[in-house]
């Protein structure tokens, strides 16, 4: 029979503690207080879902928390789970008022998952290897060559600022040499190890791993967006931001955003799930 653990629980100082920790990472990782109360609030329901003897044989129910709401927060950052939805501007826990800048925020939502994970778990909470493997999925080294790339997106925006005219005029010039097809003119647009991300949402048959590299982000996103009697490119407003809408006939086949630091393209997010176009294709918002 599954027995209430024979123990006379936390002081509440630790309880709180426990609580404003788990808060403090999911925050790091999502950006948005509210979904990080909703991230710790699954959290402990996933907890309490545990039959007692499961939890009692857990000799570090803190460490199982964390993992637990740094799985969540992967759930929500994947791309078939989110829309990477940018700060809300709400109130962060408490532990990070005035200590996360918004601008920081942003820069880490132009990570991949994987990137933003690797990095907040490894170096800003500066948990130990193995865990930080064991809540990304990967392995140590693979988390640790996540956690480097972040380090090195980071910096290059930190250096290379960008205005919304700077961002738009990259944008457009992208456009034009995908719409050419020329590999040199879009090569020399992108950052030496500019990254494109493929969003099929396992609905398309695309590319399931990041691509990294200029000219191989090149070949990849041209290959994509191969020239065909029916197939139109046109810069829009995509994330508040100009970006690429990729239509087939009447239909939208791609939303295209991308992350520009300076007078390069950085990284590129191909969004190819018809679930996620289904709203654009209920308007017809057209612009040139």
């Amino acid at each position: 029979m599954d027995q209430e653990p024979d123990d006379d629980g936390m002081p509440i100082a630790e309880l709180l503690d426990e609580r404003r920790h788990l808060l403090d990472v999911a925050y790091w990782m999502l950006g948005r207080s509210q979904d990080a109360d909703g991230v710790v609030a699954d959290a402990y329901r996933c907890w309490y879902g545990l039959s007692n003897d499961h939890r009692a044989r857990l000799t570090d129910p803190r460490a199982w928390l964390v993992r637990t709401v740094g799985g969540i927060c992967l759930d929500r950052l994947a791309p078939t789970g989110r829309a990477r939805p940018g700060p809300d501007g709400a109130t962060p826990p408490r532990d990070l008022e005035g200590e996360v800048s918004q601008a920081l925020l942003q820069a880490l939502d132009a990570l991949s998952p994987a990137e933003r994970a690797a990095f907040v778990l490894n170096d800003v909470f500066r948990m130990a290897p193995g865990t930080v493997a064991d809540i990304v999925g990967q392995t140590e080294r693979e988390c640790g060559e996540l956690a480097a790339r972040a380090r090195h997106s980071l910096r290059t925006r930190w250096a290379r600022p960008t205005t919304r005219q700077q961002h738009d005029r990259v944008v457009r010039a992208v456009h034009e040499a995908c719409a050419a097809e020329n590999p040199a003119l879009l090569t020399a647009l992108l950052a030496p190890d500019a990254t494109v991300f493929f969003d099929g949402g396992g609905k398309v048959r695309t590319l399931t791993r990041p691509v990294h590299g200029a000219p191989r982000v090149t070949r990849s996103l041209l290959t994509l967006l191969a020239g065909h009697p029916h197939t139109t490119l046109r810069c829009q407003s995509v994330n508040s931001r100009t970006g690429i809408v990729v239509r087939y006939g009447d239909e939208v086949a791609g939303v295209i955003s991308l992350d520009v630091a300076g007078d390069h393209v950085i990284q590129i997010w191909a969004v190819l799930n018809p679930d996620k176009l289904r709203r654009w294709n209920r308007a017809d918002t057209r612009e040139s």
